[in-house]
């Protein structure tokens, strides 16, 4: 399921995880050929429906998700208080080799791509929130796909 079809179905939900994630450092898991996760900064792309993340092509998380698509991906806490919010995704990732879509991704990433970043496009199955209110009490959000 795409970014837009997730922002359809849990439009609050989306929007917590779009500011977030959008351009701020957010940690991908991936699974090695051993079947252990493997754990990767990454600046995701949020937009015209879509989530992206550029790798390097020389990266094992690129490796990974070629092999195995599945990944989870959560957010950066920034905010020490606990007041802050959490929010994690889940789904597959498959690789774009479509120069339009490509193209399109560098538009919302604002700045040149070199040729040897591979582009990755991230469906989302699951996601889960967590707020934390003044009383430091987690209140959680969860959206699944087909929900």
């Amino acid at each position: 399921m795409s970014w837009r079809e997730f922002e359809e179905g849990s439009p609050d939900l989306a929007s917590l995880g779009a500011s977030l994630l959008s351009r701020k450092i957010a940690y991908l898991a991936t699974i090695r050929k051993d079947g252990s996760p493997r754990i990767h900064p990454v600046r995701p792309i949020i937009g015209e429906g879509h989530l992206f993340i550029f790798i390097d092509q020389s990266s094992p998380k690129r490796s990974d998700l070629l092999r195995d698509g599945r990944y989870a991906i959560h957010c950066s806490v920034f905010e020490t208080n606990g007041l802050s919010s959490e929010f994690m995704i889940i789904g597959v990732a498959e690789m774009v080799d479509n120069p339009e879509i490509r193209q399109r991704a560098v538009d919302l990433w604002g700045a040149n791509v070199p040729e040897i970043y591979t582009l990755f496009a991230f469906s989302i199955d699951r996601a889960i929130a967590t707020e934390y209110t003044e009383e430091r009490k987690p209140v959680r959000y969860r959206w699944r796909k087909g929900s």
